[in-house]
């Protein structure tokens, strides 16, 4: 285990591990491709719990802003599960994994973003991607924090859990350090005009107690709350062996499976359903790879672990090509013959315009 906190990511040099693991898995085990379809069901969720978010809403519209303790309870304990699905459900529409036409993905986002209040399926949709494919690629990857970011939330404790709690605040600074990245489009300008329109639709139905529950709930879905531990599963680590991590507790079957990322980072053509269907076809591949059993402790390790810090996680020096001294570096995984190609940017099955 690794000491103090580190002043920058540990570096490294080997290509993300993915797209070799995933040649090797289709080679292994060629039946995975039967999990590659779409799942027209995810809609109708979205759609059923933005109905069931705004129901709540107008029910603490009608108690009135004294029962705003009640609102905080519930949007901890109910909302920010209800909201982090509908996250889960982006995802999947962002690799048009939902329905057959790339337009129809990106109006179920646009949907399930509604509940958030604030646009963010379209931004999402487009640095996610490049997540994929540019992975720890500071100038090209979102998903790593600011240079500043991390030196001023450092490992102190109260600093991590104050920038949990704000996080969708400090995940907007990130993208204008991105290169060849175009976060404004129509259909961000659809995001736009669509959340404008509930959040006023919310507070003409629901009045501003409903909204205040939304907001709640929006905070609580990414940040300071066990399903905000997600962040850090996924790919912070204190082994520099290891950069992607899967979580496997119970809180996956109310997240649709989201806790699944080694498996979604190798193959992102299989939807939140079959993910556990790949790890059971091909155990051989995921059984040594460390993984997280519970978020909730990992929430309390992160926040009161001093070895956690944002610069817990691995650059790529040779995509960013920062001229960085490496640390430590993590060794690739490399697949021995490895056949057929699987494209880790995008799905297999490719959306209709």
């Amino acid at each position: 285990m690794l000491g103090a906190m580190q002043a920058g990511f540990y570096q490294s040099e080997a290509e993300q591990p993915h797209p070799a693991r995933a040649r090797a898995i289709v080679k292994a085990h060629p039946e995975v491709r039967q999990l590659m379809v779409r799942n027209p069901w995810t809609a109708l969720i979205a759609l059923s719990i933005v109905m069931f978010q705004t129901a709540i809403a107008y029910g603490f519209g009608k108690l009135g802003f004294s029962y705003w303790w009640l609102s905080l309870l519930v949007a901890y304990f109910v909302g920010a599960f209800a909201n982090h699905a509908n996250y889960v459900i982006i995802h999947d529409a962002t690799h048009n994994l939902i329905l057959p036409r790339k337009s129809w993905n990106i109006f179920v986002a646009i949907l399930a973003d509604l509940p958030n209040l604030i646009p963010g399926a379209m931004g999402f949709r487009v640095y996610h991607l490049k997540h994929h494919s540019h992975q720890g690629d500071y100038e090209h990857d979102a998903d790593l924090a600011n240079l500043w970011e991390a030196r001023l939330v450092g490992n102190v404790w109260y600093r991590k859990a104050l920038w949990l709690m704000l996080f969708p605040v400090f995940q907007l600074t990130r993208p204008p350090r991105l290169k060849t990245i175009t976060m404004r489009d129509r259909w961000f300008v659809l995001n736009l005009v669509c959340a404008i329109l509930y959040d006023v639709g919310v507070v003409w139905l629901c009045g501003w107690a409903g909204l205040l529950y939304l907001a709640f709930s929006f905070f609580f879905s990414i940040g300071l709350h066990p399903v905000g531990a997600r962040w850090i599963q996924e790919h912070y680590t204190n082994d520099p062996e290891q950069e992607t991590y899967s979580y496997y507790g119970p809180i996956n079957r109310v997240c649709l499976n989201m806790g699944y990322h080694n498996e979604h980072h190798d193959l992102p053509s299989i939807p939140w359903n079959n993910l556990p269907r790949l790890r059971a076809m091909a155990p051989g591949f995921y059984d040594t790879l460390k993984c997280h059993r519970s978020w909730t402790r990992l929430l309390f390790q992160f926040i009161f672990d001093k070895r956690y810090s944002l610069f817990s996680r691995i650059e790529r020096m040779k995509q960013s090509g920062r001229a960085v001294a490496p640390a430590t570096s993590p060794k690739g995984f490399a697949s021995p013959d490895p056949v057929g190609v699987v494209d880790p940017t995008s799905t297999l099955l490719p959306a209709r315009r």
